[in-house]
């Protein structure tokens, strides 16, 4: 299995992986940074007693966002009075771990599904989204047709880790590291993934491809690649599951021959 997770986050997913007894290579496809300035951040959250709702899209989101709260010296009593909605498990985990109460997660964890969670309760209420510097704008754009006023601001941002191109070629020129499975686990992990690729992709022919929800797979058709294994539910867990019935289905194939 090739994993392509950012590097501080790809011990979930490989440690799941392994405990099914796979053989996981990390080379990450996306590299987190910090944005070329905190000042709209850090702005927002000078202001957090103006806004009624709060919605964070990721863990790094949350992280980046607590970082800056620690630098502003602001406590989480001044998210107290916030309505909190987080895009899902995991992202609700990280807000929770700090001591702040989530009020919403969608039923599927994606932006359509936040939307669709806030649509009613936001007429005339004012919205901190707090995301990366690029990402879809299904939810300011949903919002703001449903009366909210909305303020997106950017946390962090994602890059294509260079060294990781050289790595990648060589684990799929190699027949003793080969993947039989990469897994994505984001739109940017796709996008990043085919840039270091380059004109490659022949050497992808026989690996299955695994994506973590619609968005990701959207993105996958989108750039010209398949969509092997799907995760019924659009988590970590979820995809790991995806891929272990994938794997017995096609153990079971191969013996039925």
């Amino acid at each position: 299995m090739l994993v392509g997770r950012a590097k501080h986050q790809a011990g979930a997913l490989s440690r799941e992986l392994r405990k099914r007894g796979a053989a996981v290579i990390e080379i990450p496809f996306i590299e987190i940074r910090r944005p070329r300035s905190f000042r709209p951040l850090d702005a927002a959250l000078g202001n957090l007693d103006t806004y009624d709702w709060l919605i964070l899209t990721s863990v790094n989101g949350v992280e980046a966002m607590w970082e800056r709260l620690a630098k502003l010296r602001l406590t989480k009593t001044t998210l107290k009075h916030l309505r909190v909605a987080a895009i899902g498990p995991a992202t609700k985990k990280a807000i929770e771990s700090r001591g702040v109460k989530v009020n919403v997660v969608p039923k599927e964890y994606v932006a359509e599904s936040v939307v669709r969670s806030l649509r009613k309760r936001v007429k005339g209420k004012r919205v901190l989204l707090v995301r990366a510097k690029v990402a879809r704008d299904v939810i300011p754009i949903q919002l703001r047709k449903a009366g909210a006023h909305v303020n997106v601001v950017e946390a962090y941002e994602t890059v294509v880790p260079r060294s990781s191109g050289t790595r990648l070629l060589s684990a799929l020129a190699n027949p003793r590291q080969r993947p039989h499975v990469i897994t994505f686990t984001s739109s940017s992990t796709v996008r990043n993934f085919v840039a270091l690729l380059g004109s490659q992709e022949k050497r992808i022919n026989e690996i299955k491809l695994a994506s973590i929800g619609p968005v990701t797979s959207s993105t996958l058709r989108e750039l010209g690649l398949r969509v092997d294994i799907r995760a019924k539910e659009f988590t970590i867990p979820g995809l790991v599951d995806a891929i272990v019935l994938a794997a017995g289905e096609l153990e079971a194939s191969r013996t039925e021959r």
